[in-house]
């Protein structure tokens, strides 16, 4: 998040502009996913830089290696490309596609509470990351932190009506 800013809980960053390539305005995007559907060709998003929003419209979307190169209209070359560095691309949360039954998106489970399946509570979740091979919620409990694995062997149940997340803890897990 910029200094200064605010979350919108009606929008849902998808991506930030890490840097370029080549000569025509194309922008290197760190994205959570392969090929997001928000950034895809003829979409609208919302790009913020320098503290202020604007809406473009995304011409171009095509993986190279872990990055997503991006075509923005009105970035039509490296200079305009390079002054985007560092911006972040936001989408609205209605503009998403609705997930599978067992499928969620990161943001809808922060703040959600954490037990095990012998009813212990951890905490709740304050962040998810991705450590190269599946995700990790940063589970917190005053000063207590648990780094959680998302993976089918430790999360069991997401209620999602309940705001709650059961896991079965491998051993170990939450040691320390």
């Amino acid at each position: 998040m910029p200094a200064g800013s605010t979350p919108d809980p009606t929008t849902v960053l998808v991506g930030e502009i890490t840097g370029v390539h080549g000569l025509h305005g194309l922008l290197r995007v760190r994205t959570g996913q392969p090929n997001p559907p928000s950034l895809a060709p003829g979409r609208t998003v919302l790009l913020e830089h320098g503290g202020g929003r604007r809406e473009v419209r995304v011409v171009s979307a095509a993986m190279h290696g872990p990055a997503l190169l991006l075509g923005l209209d009105g970035v039509a070359d490296r200079t305009a490309a390079e002054a985007l560095r560092g911006a972040r691309l936001l989408v609205g949360r209605d503009a998403l596609p609705e997930p599978g039954p067992d499928e969620f998106y990161d943001f809808e489970v922060i703040g959600f509470a954490v037990v095990t399946t012998d009813g212990r509570d951890l905490g709740t979740i304050v962040e998810t990351m991705d450590n190269g091979l599946h995700d990790v919620w940063t589970v917190r409990d005053g000063d207590r932190e648990h780094l959680i694995p998302v993976v089918a062997d430790v999360v069991r149940d997401i209620d999602r009506v309940g705001r709650r997340v059961v896991i079965a803890p491998m051993p170990g897990l939450l040691d320390g």
